[in-house]
């Protein structure tokens, strides 16, 4: 009788596991390592890791890095370009709405809107640099829709703009490439995906609740997506490019989910 072969254990035996479950759990501390946890990972998953040690910061952040590269493939394949995001009454609005960034409120750009221009590049028609005047004659739409941050809480904010569909497609813009990405008078970039861009809720806004965009909104301009996790509303927008080559984002870059749906 022939005796079956015994499967190999999955688990390492150099590695120990209270180690492991340690370095997680503090790597797991940051919001956003939560946030795509919570929906991607578990803590009993890291155990089951082979071949590699991860009770050092190196290759827990390579792990984690490689299952929010993961995590960003299987939100884009379930992103329905369709759906829309639940919109509110004004009675709903959050008073005030809440001032969110990487500096403090006084730190925030003051840009000269009559010297303004929007840097338009990459896979485009119309490479011509907008100005705000142009930019305000564009066809207008608002939307009462819940900003939601990565730290935890959420606001409700009524936002004006034009549709960023709409603008891509007078500055012809190739649809068919992968990303969008914008640079900030603050330092700030981000980048995002094209489905999202041509969401019917994704808006080049001018406006918060009816008045002009104050800078610690985003004046001049803010791109708001209620589809999308709140750093990767792009604030101040100084320029914008139209690419198939990966451009990555300011919080992106240290760790964050790119895709970021909300």
């Amino acid at each position: 009788m022939t005796t079956p072969k015994r499967k190999p254990s999955l688990i390492d035996p150099s590695l120990d596991r209270r180690l492991i479950l340690k370095d997680a759990q503090r790597e797991l501390q940051a919001p956003a390592r939560r946030l795509f946890a919570k929906r991607a990972i578990t803590l009993g998953g890291l155990s089951m890791l082979t071949g590699c040690s991860i009770t050092d910061d190196k290759s827990v952040n390579s792990f984690l890095t490689a299952v929010s590269r993961m995590n960003d493939r299987v939100q884009g394949l379930l992103f329905d370009p369709n759906r829309l995001a639940p919109t509110y009454p004004e009675s709903m609005l959050t008073k005030p709405f809440p001032f969110n960034a990487f500096y403090d409120i006084d730190s925030a750009p003051e840009v000269d809107g009559a010297s303004y221009k929007l840097e338009i590049s990459g896979l485009v028609q119309d490479k011509h640099a907008w100005t705000l005047p142009e930019l305000y004659a564009l066809p207008q739409a608002s939307q009462i829709t819940r900003h939601i941050c990565v730290e935890g809480w959420s606001a409700i904010g009524h936002w004006g703009g034009t549709p960023f569909a709409g603008f891509l497609k007078r500055i012809g813009a190739d649809t068919t490439a992968k990303y969008i990405g914008f640079k900030c008078a603050d330092n700030y970039y981000e980048s995002i995906d094209m489905a999202t861009a041509l969401h019917p809720q994704t808006l080049l806004t001018f406006t918060y609740d009816g008045q002009t965009l104050p800078p610690k909104y985003g004046y001049p301009m803010k791109l708001r997506m209620p589809t999308k996790l709140g750093y990767k509303n792009p604030k101040h927008i100084v320029s914008m490019f139209v690419t198939n080559t990966y451009p990555g984002g300011y919080w992106v870059d240290q760790g964050y989910n790119w895709f970021g749906g909300s």
